[in-house]
């Protein structure tokens, strides 16, 4: 690792079934995007990926030559890795999120049965830094010539009903409303601003748990989207879920970007 860009974690396919023990899932936010880059090169479903935002990512290979692929905000795009060749991934012309996937994964020790990296707890691997080395594992499989990513779906993120929706006096700015992608949004959730929604109710409520894609409204009024490093809990209202197959959007999303949310369909 010559070069390890703003933040590069890696990542697989996350560690659920340990929130009872505060542990997130964690897991590549841009599953559809990681689940392509692994196919491409032939590796099996959930292998290791370098997760890295805003590009500025450089290796160097010390072993031999092998296929690598890169989508996500700059792919997709399959490429031969020659031995002691470098390889970069620059600062993508839209989305957030380049997802590298390599000829046998990276072979980082697994922490809960998952190689990936926690953000909010650091638990698995720490962040890739600056000359760092990364194992590669050995290739399995042969690399895909052909594939398709997701495509962003019109209309907005898709939302199914919350069990706290009764905590908000109206839920119509939240799909009627353009809202912005804050600065402050991360791995653990996409903050935003826009109009405040109001609170019907102005008591306390006690923690409980949160699922992956909630949708909560903290004391500003203006919602926040939990992704793959989310708390295992909260103690504010959740109004509604975002669907799980449109989760990929929100982590493609850069600071000001437009979101917009519609109810899901029922059935």
């Amino acid at each position: 690792m010559l070069a390890a860009g703003a933040l590069t974690t890696i990542q697989d396919r996350g560690r659920p079934g340990w929130a009872h023990l505060g542990v997130p899932r964690a897991g590549a936010l841009d599953a559809p995007a990681a689940d392509l880059a692994n196919r491409l090169v032939g590796n099996p479903p959930g292998t290791a990926v370098l997760e890295t935002v805003l590009g500025g990512l450089t290796l160097h290979n010390r072993g031999p030559g092998r296929w690598a692929a890169l989508t996500g905000a700059s792919g997709p795009l399959t490429l031969w890795w020659a031995a002691g060749e470098e390889l970069s991934v620059r600062m993508p012309a839209y989305g957030l999120r380049s997802y590298l996937a390599v000829a046998g994964g990276f072979d980082v020790a697994p922490v809960l049965g998952s190689r990936s990296t926690d953000t909010l707890a650091w638990v698995g691997p720490p962040r890739v830094v600056d000359g760092a080395v990364l194992p590669l594992g050995e290739p399995t499989g042969a690399p895909r010539a052909v594939d398709v990513p997701p495509a962003r779906r019109p209309g907005g993120l898709r939302v199914l009903p919350g069990p706290r929706a009764d905590w908000i006096r109206s839920l119509e700015p939240l799909f009627a409303s353009e809202w912005t992608v804050r600065t402050e949004s991360d791995r653990i959730g996409l903050r935003l601003d826009g109009p405040a929604l109001e609170r019907a109710r102005a008591d306390e409520l006690a923690s409980e748990g949160m699922v992956l894609g909630a949708i909560q409204v903290p004391p500003s009024g203006r919602p926040i989207v939990f992704l793959a490093d989310h708390p295992p809990t909260g103690g504010y209202p959740v109004v509604g879920v975002v669907h799980h197959d449109d989760l990929w959007q929100c982590a493609q999303a850069r600071p000001g970007d437009p979101i917009r949310f519609r109810r899901a369909a029922r059935g």
